[in-house]
């Protein structure tokens, strides 16, 4: 069942203050009853992450590596991510927003939620960033931190790209479709769109098989995603930082006390696998527990998704783990698991 948190005076990093609508689900377990998992969806995700149309369901479900039936799920959606409505409360300013203050959203909506520990904070692309600025702001907070096919920075590189992208989204007469088709050039790879297409063409149209699959992806997205959604998502990519300005991204990192678990790609022309191995060498040197592993693969950024059993294998140790971490303070939870509508006030 989707939920709302309406978060009172929020100000952000350019000093602006508004009230924000944040949504979430609850799956599995009551949060009183099991540990709980916060999961961080990509861009064009949201919090429907298990279920039939769950779309992290080859991960989290009944008898999944994030087993439902062990564990309490919690999910939140992107301030504007455009699922189930409020999609256009940042349309006038999404960039004053960094994702920095969505890690404080989350964080104000934990602590109202008397959710007062983790077991883990997983998320991929955008969502695994999320959760470096997560454990980054609240360095107690989570037993492990799984951030997925991403970084703790915006590189240049990828900066690079999401400039283009808010070109074509501020100038293109069919804007989230033609800068999803550009999106998709860079979450795969020349690799694998040459094993998917072989080069073939259409037989009714005669066109080459990958325009028809480039501009079939333009079109769903169009068809599901708002124009305000995509710009502020494609904005928030370029705004990871987990040093708040500093720069000094592995002492940030250090600080963080839970156990970390980079899982990287080696083909991902987005967040490149270098840029994770070159964070682990270094950050193993401050801090005893963190690991890294590496999907191999050529779908590029996109494994993640689709190279499940890797992932898999990857994860499970980390949720078979047994150690329960429980929160005593529930009293804001029904009986029946449910949570009502609360206001939240920044101080």
């Amino acid at each position: 069942m989707l939920q709302e948190i309406k978060i009172e005076n929020f100000k952000n990093s350019a000093g602006t203050v508004q009230d924000i609508h944040l949504s979430y689900q609850f799956f599995g377990k009551k949060p009183t009853d099991a540990p709980i998992i916060l999961v961080n969806h990509a861009l064009t995700g949201n919090s429907l992450v298990t279920g039939s149309k769950g779309w992290w369901k080859d991960l989290i479900g009944k008898n999944r590596c994030i087993d439902i039936d062990r564990f309490c799920v919690l999910a939140f959606n992107i301030p504007g991510n455009g699922f189930k409505g409020h999609e256009d409360q940042f349309f006038e300013n999404y960039k004053e927003f960094r994702l920095r203050d969505i890690a404080e959203i989350q964080a104000q909506a934990l602590e109202k939620l008397n959710i007062l520990k983790l077991f883990a904070i997983i998320g991929g692309s955008i969502g695994g960033a999320l959760a470096w600025e997560l454990a980054a702001l609240k360095p107690e907070l989570a037993e492990n931190i799984i951030p997925i096919a991403c970084d703790y920075k915006s590189t240049d590189w990828l900066v690079a790209n999401c400039r283009i992208q808010d070109h074509i989204l501020n100038n293109s007469l069919d804007p989230v479709h033609d800068a999803r088709m550009h999106a998709m050039t860079f979450y795969r790879t020349p690799q694998s769109l040459a094993q998917k297409f072989e080069g073939k063409r259409n037989k009714d149209n005669q066109a080459f098989e990958v325009e028809n699959w480039l501009l079939h992806h333009g079109e769903k997205l169009k068809n599901r995603f708002t124009l305000p959604s995509y710009k502020l998502m494609n904005h928030l990519l370029t705004t990871i930082d987990i040093s708040d300005g500093s720069q000094n991204y592995l002492e940030a990192a250090s600080r963080i006390k839970g156990d970390i678990h980079i899982v990287t790609v080696n083909s991902d022309l987005f967040f490149l696998a270098e840029e994770n191995w070159n964070t682990y060498v270094e950050l193993s040197l401050l801090k005893g527990n963190i690991s890294i592993h590496e999907i191999r693969s050529i779908h590029g950024h996109d494994a993640f998704l689709i190279e499940t059993g890797q992932l898999n294998s990857f994860l499970k140790p980390v949720f078979q783990q047994t150690k329960a971490i429980l929160n005593n303070n529930s009293s804001r939870i029904t009986r029946d698991g449910s949570i009502d509508t609360v206001n939240i006030t920044t101080r």
